[in-house]
């Protein structure tokens, strides 16, 4: 194959380009040779990406102001001739940066694996026939097919194009659309002249087109000046910067501390070999080293949640908002609805005919009164048939049982009911020129060659066209539009409108010679046929997601751009408690005031524009709300971004809305949004948990150095004894707490503030509280055990604090499993992982007091029975006294009432 510059292709004429790649223009490649191009090409993806190697995820785990404080402890320990606690400080050093690598490296492989779910995909044509292949797949000679939405998915020569327009700034930096054509330019052209070129990653704003790629990857035009790399593990998200604040806080708090009192004890007379060590201690004890790593694992794992639930999220951030969400803004078709279109009626000026059957299998017929009509007498039934089957860019093919639709479902639909009256889509006129639908015009049209005329078919709004109509075709006759037949027709598409049907006009024109083919010239005096009614119906499971919406605080708005009466009939279907409708030209003269007296009203927006939607999610985050928008078209993608949490469609959705979102919906759901949320609340809540967990923990070793040494006792705890506590122990436990469920009503509470604090005043006094009993309980088994100064009973003493101080923590870890029902409300078996983690932690501090080199290296001694009881004697109230406070806070409140079983 013959391949050019890229400054040639522009030039070449269609013919000569598609001969060059050895490729067909109606065929595109064999699949066989597509394969061979690929290994010879490479995928079509830029190189660079952000993605982090294995080296510098086990590099952070080092990179740590802790860290270097337990380098210098053991350090100092060598220098002291204390070898086995330098040696013993490195080990768990090493060994808790090889867990966390292991841990973040499995999270970075699971992000990995969702961004290769979000990989953008395109439409080809192999062997004849259209297939849908991720993008990195295609290669020089395919064959692309394009609509309004799609991203470029590499550098194209056009072959056909019907009213093409590219959005080409973020190549040129031009903000104005380029109409493009299939005509040769000049060889010098400048790049945004090249009219019969689109380029990789640009963005199709108006009409269709197929083109064959001439350039992948590297060698694009992007390829060669931009880096078009995005990464879902690199962005800090709020809580995160919180969390981090909340580390150089207690790291400098933890300075300060072991400084203090390690001068305070040398002036006092303490020997300063031993004020180091426990200026260490109190350093290490301070800060809760392991939570950082828990925190990004748990949002990280957290995404494989979120997917379970069919949204994927494309920035770690998405997950803290969701949490907050208070409105969301949602679409309908698709959305609140099967988007599986059904024309089950036509409107005629002669008379109604109704069509039996759904989906899209054309099984089915037409009626009058329930009587079967013979429909190939109705010529104006007919005409309109085929009118929408021309007016279309869908086609509806059988696969094995099923029948499976391409396109749009509105334009499926249409095509289904054609077939119905067994017109025959292979015999339909050429096509002459389009002008295609888009938001403002609200219609399509196709200019047909048929015989020796041009004939425009349209279809559209109903309130669009009929202003654009001066005929209208009542059987066979062609007769004048009066204004009462004006009325009439828009009282009957109110009517099917009322009744949840969405409505579609249908008109056509006879194209004089004379006629420029544009679009305000062709699209008047036209002749209205009638118009169809579709039934989408609602989703099954979203009546009951809107329920746990609004329990959950959560306000549901419908802003979609279907008739008023549709939207508020499947509003009202779906449990939206709305009573009236705002169309686009009643907002456009609203101003904000009266807006969102609308929105307090519940009211349901139809007609609505994308500029409309972003001046309501504006006005609404004006007023502090966490806003929620769905969207699916390149021109939704402004609200999208501006939106809190943008939520773009999976399966009907454009790259570009997808592109603008945080999240993306495998199934195009509602209530897996829903169900998104609870997750998002899911995952804040055992961060507050595992938070508080941690730091209860900290200020129990904490308080216990730092009274002891103001008692003036020997070391309660080693520098080797609290890092194994905080990284090993405590680390493990809240991983563990991390997998908690959901918590009871946790869909019945408000949304959180979004400025919310992750440890509030409430949680500080149960810090300290728990914290207190721990340090109290270590310093009575400590000085109860201290029977003397002497290095054997200094040893026992040791262990027991040490130990005590583990076992107390992990009874404590089953307060934090629910942050205010008693454990038996939450279910003790419901979280296996911390039974798991207790178990294995436990397990692990008595291989550190028996087994002998692991006694060497902590500095313990063996515990008998007795020991033990009194260790678990003091344990049972941290757990007892927590429990029963909450038992009776629960009593005391109002019963939660169970949710219906709703499937999100």
């Amino acid at each position: 194959m013959h391949m050019l510059t890229e400054a040639d292709w522009h030039s070449l004429e269609v013919v000569d380009a598609v001969a060059r790649l050895e490729t067909r223009e109606d065929q595109g490649l064999e699949p066989a040779e597509a394969s061979v191009r690929l290994d010879r090409y490479g995928p079509n993806e830029l190189a660079i990406t952000r993605e982090n190697p294995w080296y510098r995820v086990l590099a952070r785990q080092f990179i740590d102001v802790l860290i270097g404080i337990l380098l210098i402890a053991a350090v100092g320990a060598f220098a002291i001739g204390e070898v086995g606690d330098a040696v013993t400080i490195l080990a768990i050093v090493v060994l808790n940066g090889l867990l966390g690598f292991a841990q973040e490296w499995k999270a970075e492989r699971a992000i990995a694996a969702l961004q290769q779910m979000l990989a953008p995909h395109c439409k080809v044509v192999r062997g004849g026939r259209e297939a849908v292949v991720e993008a990195r797949e295609i290669v020089p000679g395919d064959v692309v097919l394009l609509e309004i939405g799609d991203r470029v998915p590499a550098d194209l020569r056009l072959l056909e194009a019907v009213n093409l327009k590219a959005d080409e700034s973020a190549l040129t930096g031009e903000s104005v659309s380029v109409s493009k054509r299939i005509d040769p330019t000049a060889g010098d052209a400048p790049l945004a002249d090249r009219v019969s070129m689109t380029w990789m990653g640009t963005v199709i704003v108006n009409g269709w087109a197929r083109g064959v790629v001439v350039e992948t990857g590297a060698r694009t035009q992007f390829g060669r000046i931009a880096e078009l790399s995005r990464s879902l593990g690199d962005e800090r998200t709020p809580l995160q910067r919180r969390l981090g604040r909340l580390g150089v806080q207690l790291g400098i708090f933890s300075v300060m501390i072991a400084v203090s009192i390690a001068v305070t004890g040398f002036l006092l007379g303490k020997a300063a070999i031993e004020m180091f060590m426990t200026g260490v201690s109190l350093a290490v004890a301070v800060v809760p080293e392991g939570l950082p790593a828990v925190v990004t694992i748990t949002l990280a794992l957290g995404i494989r949640s979120m997917a379970k639930r069919r949204a994927l999220l494309r920035r770690l951030s998405a997950a803290e908002s969701l949490g907050a969400a208070t409105v969301i803004c949602t679409d309908k078709t698709g959305t609140l609805t099967e988007n599986e279109m059904t024309v089950s009626r036509v409107w005629l000026p002669s008379g109604g005919v109704e069509l039996t059957g759904s989906g899209y299998d054309p099984t089915g017929h037409f009626e009058v009164d329930g009587a079967r009509l013979a429909y190939a007498e109705r010529t104006d039934l007919l005409e309109l048939l085929r009118t929408g089957l021309i007016c279309n860019h869908a086609r509806v093919t059988k696969e094995g049982d099923a029948w499976k639709p391409f396109g749009e479902p509105t334009e499926a639909a249409l095509v289904v009911a054609a077939y119905k009256a067994w017109l025959d889509p292979r015999r339909l006129p050429e096509r002459a020129t389009e002008f295609s639908f888009n938001s403002s015009r609200k219609r399509m049209t196709v200019v047909a060659r048929e015989r020796d005329r041009l004939m425009a078919h349209i279809k559209g709004a109903p309130e669009v066209l009929v202003e654009r109509c001066s005929w209208i075709q009542d059987g066979d006759d062609r007769k004048p539009m009066t204004a009462r037949d004006r009325e009439r027709f828009l009282a009957k598409c109110a009517e099917m409108a009322e009744g949840g049907l969405r409505t579609l006009a249908l008109a056509r024109r006879m194209i004089p010679n004379d006629v420029q083919l544009v679009e305000e010239v062709v699209e008047k005096e036209l002749t209205l046929l009638g118009a169809v009614g579709m039934l989408d119906p609602p989703r099954p499971d979203v009546p009951g997601a809107i329920r746990i919406a609004r329990e959950a605080g959560i306000r549901v708005l419908m802003i979609t751009g279907d008739a008023a009466a549709t939207a508020l009939a499947i509003a009202r279907d779906v449990g939206i408690p709305a009573e009236t409708t705002v169309v686009g030209s009643e907002l456009e003269k609203a101003d904000d005031r009266e807006l969102q007296r609308a929105i307090e009203r519940g009211a349901v927006f139809a007609r609505t524009t994308p500029e409309h939607k972003l001046r309501i999610v504006s006005l609404l985050q004006g007023q502090g709300h966490v806003v929620g928008m769905t969207g699916d078209g390149v021109n939704d993608a402004p609200a999208l971004k501006k939106a809190e949490i943008g939520i773009s469609m999976g399966v009907r959705g454009t790259d570009v809305a997808k592109e603008a979102s945080d999240i993306v919906l495998t199934d195009d759901n509602f209530a897996s949004i829903i169900g998104a949320v609870e997750e998002g609340r899911r995952q804040y809540d055992n961060i507050r948990k595992f938070v508080r967990y941690l730091l209860s923990s900290n200020t129990g070793e904490v308080l216990a150095i730092f009274v002891n040494v103001v008692l003036g006792g020997p070391l309660i705890l080693l520098p080797v004894q609290i890092l194994w506590m905080n990284l090993v122990t405590d680390g493990m436990t809240a991983v563990a707490l991390g997998a908690e469920p959901a918590e009871r009503g946790v869909m019945r509470r408000a949304p959180r503030a979004p400025n919310e604090s992750i440890l509030d005043w409430k949680g500080i006094a149960l810090v300290l509280a728990l914290g207190s009993y721990i340090a109290v309980a270590a310093l009575w088994l400590f000085h109860t055990y201290l029977r003397s100064e002497s290095p054997e009973d200094v040893l026992v003493a040791q262990t027991m604090a040490f130990t005590g101080i583990i076992v107390l923590e992990k009874v404590n870890v089953f307060n934090f499993r629910s942050l205010g029902d008693p454990l038996s409300a939450v279910g003790f078996f419901t979280n296996p992982w911390v039974l798991v983690a207790w178990v294995v932690t436990v397990g692990l501090q008595v291989c550190v007091v028996y087994v002998p080199f692991m006694q060497q290296a902590f500095h313990t001694t063996p515990l008998g029975w007795f020991d033990w009881g009194v260790i678990l004697l003091f344990a049972m109230p941290i757990f007892v006294v927590p429990e029963g406070m909450k038992w009776i806070r629960s009593r005391r409140a109002e019963p939660v009432p169970e949710l219906e079983e709703v499937q999100i």
